[in-house]
C-alpha cells in the first residue's frame, strides 16, 4: 500500500488520539447526561460520524444549560 507509506506518522498520531479520547469522553457524557439539546440519538451520530469537530460541537451546543 503506497498510499500508507507516505503519511507521515508523527503528525498525524497525535490527531488520531485526540479525536478518539474526544469521543470517548463525548460519548460518555451523552450516556451519562439526563437531558440534552436535542434528541441524545442525533447526538450520537454528530459524536462518531462528523470528525474532530463532532464531539466539540456536542459540548458547545448539545449539553443543556441549567
Amino acid at each position: 500500500m503506497q498510499i500508507l507509506e507516505g503519511i507521515n506518522w508523527a503528525i498525524l498520531a497525535p490527531i488520531v488520539i485526540i479525536q478518539l479520547i474526544l469521543m470517548v469522553v463525548a460519548i460518555f457524557d451523552l450516556v451519562r447526561i439526563e437531558k440534552t439539546d436535542g434528541p441524545k440519538w442525533v447526538w450520537a451520530l454528530v459524536i462518531l460520524f462528523i470528525n474532530l469537530l463532532g464531539p466539540i460541537m456536542y459540548f458547545i451546543f448539545g449539553r443543556r444549560s441549567y
